[in-house]
């Protein structure tokens, strides 16, 4: 039987996960939309993972979680190893790609920058509140122009003359979009200025003093959109590659690192268990912390977000 490391990346907007062998070859990928719910999202993404796979060839004994809800989603699967984005996306893109020494990454909402040498991560930012330069703002504003922003790469590439938009934040890109758009400018125009915008805004805050280096690898979800990849190579002046399994790269790094840990053995039935997240505050200092606590079936399997040991002993764990 040949033994795989289940690695789940739970972001803000989507959720991906993958089955990879002991090589590392991806055996099952999947990537959904999270929808404000990052334990039905995981069951949802570990249904999909589940049908097809053979389990008296292949056998999970190894879990990792990674992204911003991954303590939690670790706590439910028992996963052996709970690991930061950065880290992450380090190792899955090092694995295909030995020799990048930049990552550039765009999500549903948030933005990071890698720099890596030697296989090590040297350097890393991520972006601050502002929202422009991510998935989440181009889908804002595909809806506004009635575009699919599955097509915004295509049309935008289109254009001859894309007109510029203000990428310094959310606010001024869309006043400035409905301004061009009001004063006549033509849609891919438009929409290649926006990939500019997307390119220039993460450059000027994820990415700045931060020193560009090729080979320069593009991924996330906006790394789909092949307008914002030629912007981010105009600018640069260099080549900018983005990879075919770019948007799973958080949750094969993560499978990678969870090899490194204790074998178990994993259960798809999981999926069929009940679990609830509840927020308690606690009472006992000036602190008022407030608990996060995790049920599995109605029992406390796990809590957290106590400055203090009070406020476990209260909770009898």
């Amino acid at each position: 039987m040949i033994k795989c490391s289940l690695g789940i990346d739970i972001g803000s907007i989507s959720t991906k996960g993958v089955i990879i062998d002991m090589d590392n070859n991806i055996i099952k990928s999947a990537y959904i939309e999270t929808k404000g719910n990052p334990i039905g999202a995981v069951k949802e993404l570990l249904s999909i993972l589940k049908e097809g796979f053979n389990t008296e060839e292949y056998r999970i004994v190894h879990i990792g979680t990674t992204g911003s809800a991954r303590k939690l989603i670790g706590t439910i699967l028992g996963a052996g190893i709970v690991k930061n984005e950065i880290t992450a996306h380090a190792v899955g893109t090092i694995s295909k790609y030995p020799d990048v020494r930049t990552i550039l990454e765009i999500g549903g909402q948030d933005s990071k920058i890698i720099l890596i040498e030697n296989k090590i991560v040297t350097d890393y930012a991520m972006n601050t509140l502002c929202a422009a330069g991510t998935g989440a703002f181009l889908s804002s504003q595909a809806k506004r122009l009635g575009v699919d922003v599955k097509d915004f790469g295509k049309i935008a590439l289109s254009s001859t003359h894309p007109t510029k938009i203000a990428a310094r934040c959310t606010v001024f890109a869309e006043s400035d979009l409905v301004h061009k758009a009001g004063a006549g400018y033509k849609k891919e125009d438009i929409i290649a200025g926006l990939c500019y915008s997307v390119a220039n805004n993460y450059l000027n805050n994820v990415g700045k003093g931060k020193k560009i280096i090729p080979p320069i690898i593009f991924q996330g979800g906006v790394s789909k959109n092949v307008g914002v990849q030629k912007a981010f190579s105009d600018i640069l002046g260099e080549e900018v590659i983005a990879i075919e399994n770019g948007h799973l790269m958080g949750a094969l790094g993560i499978a990678i690192l969870a090899k490194d840990s204790m074998e178990q053995d994993f259960n798809f039935n999981v999926i069929n268990i009940n679990f609830e997240t509840r927020g308690i505050e606690c009472e006992q200092c000036p602190n008022h912390c407030e608990i996060i606590c995790i049920k599995k079936d109605s029992r406390l399997i796990d809590a957290w977000g106590n400055r203090c040991e009070k406020g476990l002993s209260k909770l009898n764990i």
